[in-house]
This record gives structure tokens, sequence and C-alpha cells, in this order.
């Protein structure tokens, strides 16, 4: 296929807990045994963001810290080109404290982490245990209902806008705060989720999608024996 992935990892020396760099290490490795070109920058503190320079931009999680030093270098640097960006339909993935930073703000210790504001949703660290474990949702992504499996481990629960799209259902696990029984958030190509795993090589499927949406291409399907055994063990970890 005469196409090339360009990619921009945000912030990928600080935000990469639960070895988050796997999701950009199956984007590349599906792209190449399709013949799809890829290319691969970064952006990181102090850096500008051009929005029309990338077709996905990915940023995973972090510790508080990092988060922290992130959330303010995004809303200083980063935030009008991530909306630009969206804007025109580039894909953005972001999990765990990266989609913390996609809302309006992060709460925690009585300090608010500004976001970007990509999607209405607000992030509070309230008091009670972690949401930890397995975890299992169901989302459509326009191709119908499919699962998605992978680790949760966040103290910061999440609550969507009114009207707001969640990425998906949850089958198994706590999802974005525990309570209301969703996961993630999805507005347009704007996808965050609090999934770990790494998100991607557990879930190949959701991969080749956002490929997709971000080449504005139909995949051709790949043999994929290993990555849907490694998907079913992940739904299996998740109890379903």
């Amino acid at each position: 296929m005469d196409a090339t992935l360009r990619v921009c990892s945000l912030y990928p020396e600080l935000m990469n807990i639960y070895a988050d760099r796997g999701n950009i290490a199956i984007l590349r490795a599906r792209c190449e045994w399709r013949g799809i070109g890829f290319e691969l920058s970064s952006a990181s503190l102090g850096d500008g963001l051009d929005p029309g320079a990338h077709d996905l931009f990915y940023m995973g999680g972090g510790q508080d810290r990092d988060q922290a030093a992130v959330a303010l270098d995004m809303a200083a640097t980063k935030r009008d080109g991530l909306h630009r960006a969206a804007d025109r339909g580039a894909v953005v993935l972001a999990v765990c404290g990266g989609y913390q930073l996609l809302g309006s703000a992060y709460v925690v210790g009585g300090e608010e982490l500004p976001g970007v504001g990509l999607v209405d949703l607000g992030t509070v660290r309230e008091p009670g245990p972690r949401l930890i474990g397995n975890c299992a949702i169901e989302a459509d992504l326009g191709t119908g209902p499919r699962v998605i499996a992978g680790f949760e481990n966040h103290g910061g629960r999440t609550y969507l806008g009114e009207g707001e799209r969640p990425l998906g259902r949850v089958l198994r696990g706590h999802g974005n705060n525990g309570k209301d029984g969703f996961e993630g958030a999805h507005r347009g190509n704007v996808i965050g989720t609090y999934l770990h795993g790494p998100l991607l090589p557990k879930n190949a499927w959701l991969a080749d999608r956002l490929l997709e949406l971000a080449l504005g291409v139909e995949l051709t399907p790949l043999d994929d024996a290993m990555e849907d055994a490694a998907h079913e063990s992940a739904r299996r970890a998740a109890g379903l």
C-alpha cells in the first residue's frame, strides 16, 4: 500500500508507565507487515506541535510528578495544536495519565492540573482505594461491537460531561470511576482510555482500526492467530 503513517509520540520519556511504548511498537509492526510506511517523531517539554504534520498522536501514562510537569507543558505549548489536529480528523490516542489530561482538569491533592479540553471530562483523586485489575469493555469504533481487554491501575476517578460518549461499556473491572459502568472517552477520532496491557498488542483489531481512521483506508486482514490468542488470554484474565 502506497501510504505512510506519521506518528507523534507525546512525552515518550515521561509518559511510558507499564510499557505503554509497546503501543507504538505494534503500530509500526502492523504497518510494516502491510508495506505501509511508518514515521515516528516526538514532542516533549517545551516543544511546539505542528497539527498538520502527523496522522496519529499518542501519549501513555506516567508517574504523578511527571504527569504534573506534562500537564502544565501541554496546556502551554500543545493545546491549540492538538485541537487543530483533532478538528481535521487526526487520531489522538491517550492512555491513563494521558487520558486524564484530555479533559478540563485533574484535581489531585488540592492541586488542579490543567487539561487540554479535547473531551468534556474531569478527573478527581477521591478518597478510596486505587482501581486496579484486569478490565474488559465493549466498544464500537464504527465496525460493530468488539471487546477491548487490558489492565487498569488508577487513583483518579474520571467523569464524563453530559452527552459525552464513553469509549465503551464495562464488562469486567472498574472503568472510569467504578460507579457508572463506563470506560474511556471517544469523540471523533480522539480516544482516551485507562487500559494498559499494553493496550494495542492485546487488541490487534484496535490497532488496525486506528490505522484505518488515521490513514482513511480499509485494511486487508492479517494472519492474527498469535494476536488473537493473546486477546483471548486477556479476556480470560478479565473473567470473560
